[in-house]
């Protein structure tokens, strides 16, 4: 099986290991599953970790109101009531005026903590130098291991109006945030190897060769934003031991120079 090395611009994101026979339609739509899949993950524990300080959200015509203005508006957040955490709570008031500052308690909160931990452990860049890739199930399971923790947590669910929940149901609205230009639509997903786009359906062999036991570094981006950059001819592992195998020629060819001299001289 062929590794391919995903990187966005020049950072590394996972490997995707596939046949040289697939279809790069197929190919191109896993890809770009994944890669939206990492950043939803992300973006879902960001979201928990806020949580975990501050308690669930606040309606969206009392985000971001000083207490005063709520009062004076008369509006209340009917869901603070219905969605307690398992444990009872804290109050933690939110500086952002996001969230209602029910903080769930020290246990709940572990909880919470070590859910995002593993779920990120499971799409880690750092999977990429142990040359272990990464599939669609295992955001999924990344998801679903959140999932299970905010129900631990939160037996009653979240207010819908949660982005938490709003991510897990596939409901969310990115528009106007950063998250919005780093999410890739499938429609417009490109994939290039070597400078050269890889086209639906193609077999990928005629993009990057018959061997199907190679690891070869393809980009991910969206239309409109050009070829990305193309990768050095050599990597800084590679041009490191070229050196040091020039500099010990270099030192074997003085010895042998010294040498020869020494023989000239008898």
């Amino acid at each position: 099986m062929v590794l391919l090395q995903v990187k966005r611009g020049d950072e590394n994101l996972f490997i995707y290991e596939t046949s040289v026979d697939e279809d790069t339609t197929h190919v191109i739509r896993d890809i770009t599953a994944i890669y939206n899949g990492r950043l939803k993950v992300y973006r879902v524990c960001s979201e928990i970790e806020e949580l975990i300080e501050h308690g669930t959200m606040l309606p969206p015509e009392m985000v971001g109101l000083t207490d005063e203005q709520i009062l004076e508006l008369k509006l209340k957040d009917i869901w603070a009531e219905k969605c307690i955490p398992a444990g009872g709570f804290v109050t933690n008031k939110d500086p952002l005026g996001r969230r209602n500052g029910q903080q769930p308690q020290e246990k709940m909160r572990e909880i919470l903590k070590k859910a995002t931990e593993d779920a990120k452990s499971f799409i880690d860049k750092k999977l990429v130098a142990a040359r272990q890739p990464l599939q669609l199930k295992n955001v999924s399971e990344a998801l679903n291991l959140l999932r299970g923790a905010i129900t631990i947590v939160y037996p009653m669910q979240l207010p819908p109006h949660d982005i938490i929940r709003m991510e897990f149901n596939n409901t969310e609205d990115l528009s106007g945030t950063q998250a919005s230009r780093e999410v890739i639509e499938p429609a417009k997903a490109q994939l290039w190897f070597a400078g050269k786009q890889i086209l639906s359906e193609q077999k990928l062999h005629k993009y990057v060769g018959r061997n199907d036991k190679t690891k070869v570094v393809v980009k991910i981006n969206k239309q409109g934003e050009g070829p990305p950059g193309r990768e050095a001819v050599l990597t800084e592992d590679m041009r490191k031991r070229m050196m040091a195998e020039a500099y010990r020629r270099q030192e074997q060819l003085k010895a042998e120079y010294i040498v020869e001299r020494r023989v000239e001289h008898r």
